[in-house]
């Protein structure tokens, strides 16, 4: 019996095409089962810095929200140290299966530019999941400091160059950018004075030993209602809703002046699809929660999500914006 090539290679065309397709299922479905087994253990949350700060405050809010919807115990893990870079690290060098993300906040993009040499490549040893949250930072001094306006701490500076100095989370936050931004829209010599978190930082303003600082709302304005800070302004473009009363630098006499922040939660590279969306959702849905929104925004910050493909163009577009920043400040942390 004579063979039809052309048979012959239909038939192998159509078991390879029958291969294809049953690959293409098969990745579909392990994708669908890994998404509905997801999570079948607790869930670790690295925050980057102290408890306390702004940063850590967010963490908790979602994994007490995670926590309850995915009826899985969601904690919260410190690693502080090195502006963020130690627990950063950390959280790049898990494993890729959604039992542990962080939450980095602008800063991340920031010191890609900073520093010379990082234990990680700011975006390739990442996954994007989304986006956090917002905020402006508060320019906050201990109430002893004889001003009470941004012109009036232009002036003392000014006339003490060298003298004032400014508490942040460490070399490269964004309290340590939005000061830097400052002198040199100012023309101020301010000092810096960097911490291993915003908190630190924070209690050591309330105590005296530290002039002001640049702080992020989460840290800053609890300390504002109860009078142990005096707050002059915010970094944003807009007024705060936390603190209305409250202009932005911009207003108080440095037009143009604007630093803000965001926080974005990621996994480690190669985080499987699956799971990327379904963190995605679920820190959404814990986000919009009534109780979690009232929460951040009446200490500053707009909780919002985003897309991961969202957040991750803004991480792109920061490292390059900040970078540029970083350059003509003449910043660099070692």
């Amino acid at each position: 019996m004579n063979q039809n090539p052309e048979g012959g290679h239909t038939m192998k065309n159509i078991v390879y095409i029958a291969g294809a397709v049953l690959a293409g299922i098969l990745v579909v479905t392990g994708s669908a089962a890994l998404a509905q087994a997801y999570p079948s253990r607790p869930i670790r949350i690295i925050s980057i810095f102290p408890p306390g700060g702004g940063n850590d405050i967010l963490c908790r809010a979602v994994a007490q929200k995670l926590t309850e919807n995915l009826k899985q115990q969601v904690f919260v893990e410190n690693r502080a140290g090195a502006n963020g870079i130690i627990g950063t690290e950390v959280a790049a060098r898990s494993a890729p299966d959604g039992y542990t993300i962080t939450l980095i906040p602008s800063g991340h993009a920031v010191n890609a530019s900073l520093y010379r040499k990082l234990p990680f490549d700011s975006v390739k040893d990442f996954t994007p999941i989304t986006l956090a949250g917002s905020s402006p930072l508060v320019v906050a001094l201990h109430p002893s400091v004889p001003v009470k306006s941004v012109k009036e701490l232009v002036a003392l500076a000014r006339a003490r160059p060298g003298q004032i100095n400014y508490g942040t989370a460490g070399v490269g936050s964004s309290g340590h950018l939005a000061g830097a931004l400052f002198e040199n829209m100012t023309g101020t010599t301010l000092v810096h004075i960097p911490y291993k978190g915003m908190s630190l930082a924070v209690t050591d303003v309330i105590g005296g030993q530290v002039y002001m600082t640049f702080g992020t709302s989460l840290s800053v304005v609890p300390h504002v209602r109860s009078a142990r800070l005096r707050a002059l302004a915010v970094t944003g473009a807009q007024r705060s809703p936390a603190l209305p009363d409250l202009p932005t630098v911009a207003e108080s006499g440095v037009p143009g002046y604007e630093a803000s922040l965001w926080y974005g939660f990621v996994g480690p590279a190669r985080l499987p699809a699956a799971i990327v969306q379904r963190l995605n959702a679920e820190i959404a849905a814990a986000l919009a929660a009534p109780e979690v929104r009232e929460r951040l925004a009446s200490q500053g910050v707009d909780a919002r999500s985003s897309t991961a493909d969202e957040f991750a163009r803004l991480l792109v577009s920061d490292l390059e914006r900040w970078a540029k920043v970083v350059q003509r400040l003449g910043l660099r942390a070692d």
